[in-house]
């Protein structure tokens, strides 16, 4: 009985473990191959230290340049990017149950146990700014799961997973 109990915590555990999770806007009338070049607004308040913002935007210039965007000093497009965190508590839990009776009658006792800790998570906005009409032209926000506590090398991965998955959809395909 133990070990069937303790499979179902941990199959749950492993399977409701939330992923990160990209929502996309832009306009629809900008023709984005007239993009070539790229910059960060100046001044950019991300809301994290200044190391966590050098990695993000290390990660931002080598999927960029991969994409064919050169930065520039006098750019098409600037971005912005602003990152909130926020504590989640645990959504999932486990009931359990004892119950007993005979004849009609019974008794039962449940309780719920909640799986997991509060869960950090990270929410990324890119946006993407036509630097001659200034305006927003494309925007990813993502949300995600964050380790606070890695170490250096995990936090350089983390920011570039985030950033090849939210650019995995720029430019938009007409």
């Amino acid at each position: 009985m133990m070990k069937h109990f303790l499979f179902l915590v941990l199959t749950t555990t492993l399977f409701s473990c939330g992923s990160t999770k990209v929502a996309y806007d832009y306009d629809e009338q900008i023709n984005f191959s007239t993009y070539k070049t790229y910059n960060y607004i100046g001044e950019m308040q991300t809301g994290m230290s200044q190391l966590d913002d050098n990695r993000l935007m290390d990660a931002t210039d080598l999927v960029m340049q991969s994409n064919g965007f050169s930065k520039s000093e006098t750019p098409d497009l600037l971005i912005n990017i602003v990152v909130e965190q926020y504590e989640a508590a645990p959504q999932n839990s486990v009931g359990i149950g004892v119950g007993g009776g005979s004849y009609g009658g019974g008794v039962s006792v449940g309780a719920g146990i909640p799986l997991g800790g509060r869960k950090d998570h990270q929410t990324i906005t890119f946006d993407l700014v036509d630097a001659r009409k200034d305006i927003l032209v494309w925007q990813a926000v993502n949300d995600s799961n964050v380790a606070v506590n890695t170490n250096p090398q995990d936090r350089v991965e983390y920011f570039t997973k985030i950033v090849q998955k939210v650019f995995s959809e720029f430019p938009p395909e007409k």
